[in-house]
C-alpha cells in the first residue's frame, strides 16, 4: 500500500495536481527524446530504447526546465532531491535538485521511493541550512514528519520549472512524461517536462 501511495505522492511532488489522487491508474513514467511530433501525438524514444506514442490534449500540462546552479539554491528555498545511498548507512547524495517556485511551496512535501535508479528516493522540503565545503554544499531540508541530509556535489543538474506550450515539443527535445492509458489502449500525456536548449530533465 505504501508503495501505491507512494507513486500518487511522487506524481504530486513534481507537478502538484490534487486531484490525481483520487485516479486508481497508476501514471506511466516515460523518459527519453522527442522523434517526431504533430502537436497531437508525440513519437518518443525512451531511455530503455523504446519507441512509443504519446497523445497530447489540451488538458496535457507542459512545463519547461532552466539549468540552474548550486549558487542558487538558498537557505529558505523549497525543493525536490532526487538522491540515492551508496551502501546501507551511508548519507544520501543528490543525483539531481530542483527548485521549486514560491508559488508551489509545499507541494508534495515528503520523502518518497523513486524510480530514477534502483534505491533512489525524492525529498521535497524546506532548506533550513546549508554546509559548503569544497567540492558541493550538504542540505539540511525539513519537512512534516522528518528531517534528511543530503550532499549534492558540484556538477548535479540543478533546475527550475515554469509552465510552457506544445512549441517546445519538437523532435529532439528530452522530456519526461507522466501519462495514462486512454480508454483505446493509447497513452494519454498528462504532464511533460521538457528541456530548454537540449537539457535533460534529470528526474
Amino acid at each position: 500500500m505504501r508503495t501505491i501511495q507512494s507513486w500518487f505522492l511522487v506524481v504530486t511532488i513534481l507537478f502538484g495536481i490534487p486531484n490525481l489522487f483520487a485516479q486508481t491508474q497508476l501514471p506511466i513514467r516515460i523518459r527519453g527524446a522527442i522523434t517526431n511530433s504533430d502537436g497531437q501525438e508525440l513519437q518518443v524514444m525512451t531511455r530503455e530504447g523504446k519507441e512509443l506514442k504519446v497523445n497530447v490534449t489540451d488538458e496535457t500540462k507542459i512545463n519547461v526546465l532552466t539549468l540552474l546552479s548550486l549558487s542558487n539554491i538558498k537557505q529558505g528555498s523549497f525543493v525536490g532531491v532526487t538522491a540515492f545511498q551508496t551502501g546501507p548507512g551511508t548519507p544520501l547524495q543528490a543525483r539531481e535538485v530542483h527548485i521549486f517556485p514560491e508559488s508551489l511551496r509545499g507541494t508534495g512535501e515528503g520523502h518518497y521511493d523513486w524510480d530514477l535508479e534502483p534505491g533512489s528516493s525524492m525529498t521535497n522540503a524546506n532548506v533550513d541550512a546549508i554546509v559548503t565545503s569544497n567540492n558541493g554544499k550538504e542540505l539540511t531540508l525539513s519537512y512534516k514528519g522528518g528531517i534528511q541530509n543530503i550532499f549534492v556535489p558540484e556538477g548535479v543538474p540543478i533546475v527550475t520549472f515554469k509552465p510552457a506550450d506544445k512549441t517546445l515539443l519538437a523532435t529532439g527535445a528530452q522530456v519526461f512524461i507522466m501519462a495514462k492509458k486512454g480508454a483505446d489502449g493509447n497513452l494519454v500525456a498528462l504532464h511533460i517536462q521538457v528541456g530548454k536548449d537540449g537539457l535533460k530533465p534529470p528526474m
